[in-house]
């Protein structure tokens, strides 16, 4: 036999699956504290198994999503502030999911980066779960792709993808009609939409991220990375009870285009934009971008993270549930027999 020198490895290449199998060893117990009814298997596994009769299901209807963080995490990325863009994650997805009457049931996750950096990996998927917890959703498996040469040193890439479910008859938006009450949940700030547009008022004002932050204490950078609020046990306990016929999450788009989304054809909406208090992020977003009050409605949340459509009647019974629940509700318009989104008062 002839003797050859040592050929090139995986490694030499830029792949480290060692640090991979580590990254994974790392992350186990984050996951295991998310184990729900109906999880049959989790993370090592080719796939993950989950049980619909064991999570309490008789005749069940499947509702995927899924989405991503945006160009939020750029500025995680040029912060090191890693640790709550996982949140953001699992928000993205399940809030959507209960849009249309669903329990989120599991969770998977998609981290794409050029070298994979363990810690940094795991402060994420860390936050991945700790939004898992939150919303009560299992976290069963994931893909880490080291892709070297296709992300520069230190950035990564993050997707998700949640199912949830439902039984048969109970999908959302359902019962909407003329006079039911928009109930307002508060949002924590900008969430994971229109960071685009962020990112060039904070260029254009100036400022650094390290820098104070205009309107809070702490660095701006920090402020602009406060997770995305979850609204899946509150949003569900009202559905549960019967008061609801429509959620609509306030994503990108804002107000102006996702209303629209969850009321029946030919019908629309008024809102009163005296009905809360525009966060003070949104009022600096507005004055450093010259921005007018249309382009904020129908790019960002504008302090509204979700709105909740119910029958008259029950308003003010699904206004104290909510906010037993924690959230900040406030009543903010009705469906009106008119097409579109009509807005009354001013934000600024």
């Amino acid at each position: 036999m002839t003797d050859r020198q040592n050929g090139i490895t995986y490694a030499d290449a830029g792949v480290d699956i060692d640090a991979g199998n580590a990254l994974v060893e790392r992350i186990k117990p984050a996951a295991k504290r998310t184990t729900r009814s109906g999880v049959m298997s989790g993370l090592g596994g080719f796939g993950a198994l989950f049980d619909l009769k064991a999570a309490g299901y008789s005749d069940p209807v499947l509702v995927a999503a899924t989405d991503g963080v945006g160009t939020k995490l750029r500025i995680a990325i040029d912060t090191g502030n890693v640790d709550g863009v996982g949140i953001d994650l699992v928000a993205m997805c399940v809030n959507d999911l209960v849009c249309q009457g669903a329990e989120p049931l599991f969770f998977l996750d998609y981290f794409a980066t050029g070298k994979l950096e363990l810690d940094t990996a795991a402060r994420i998927i860390e936050g991945i779960a700790k939004g898992c917890e939150l919303s009560g959703c299992a976290l069963i498996g994931g893909e880490t792709a080291e892709m070297p040469g296709m992300y520069p040193e230190g950035d990564f890439d993050l997707a998700g993808f949640s199912v949830g479910a439902m039984e048969r008859g109970g999908t959302l938006p359902a019962g909407v009609s003329e006079g039911d009450v928009l109930l307002g949940l508060a949002s924590d700030g900008v969430h994971s939409n229109g960071y685009s547009l962020v990112r060039a008022i904070v260029e254009q004002s100036g400022l650094g991220w390290d820098d104070a932050c205009p309107w809070t204490d702490g660095a701006l950078g920090e402020a602009l990375l406060t997770p995305t609020r979850l609204y899946v046990k509150p949003a569900l306990a009202a559905a549960r009870e019967g008061m609801v016929h429509a959620l609509a999450h306030i994503t990108g788009g804002g107000l102006t285009e996702n209303l629209p989304r969850v009321l029946p054809e030919g019908m629309g909406a008024t809102i009163d934009l005296g009905a809360w208090e525009l966060p003070p992020v949104f009022r600096w977003l507005t004055a450093n971008g010259g921005m007018q009050e249309d382009e904020l409605l129908k790019t960002f949340n504008s302090g509204i993270g979700m709105i909740v459509v119910v029958p008259a009647d029950k308003a003010d019974e699904a206004a104290a549930l909510l906010s037993d629940m924690g959230e900040a509700v406030c009543k903010m318009g009705a469906v009106t027999a008119q097409p579109g989104v009509t807005y009354e008062g001013s934000l600024l």
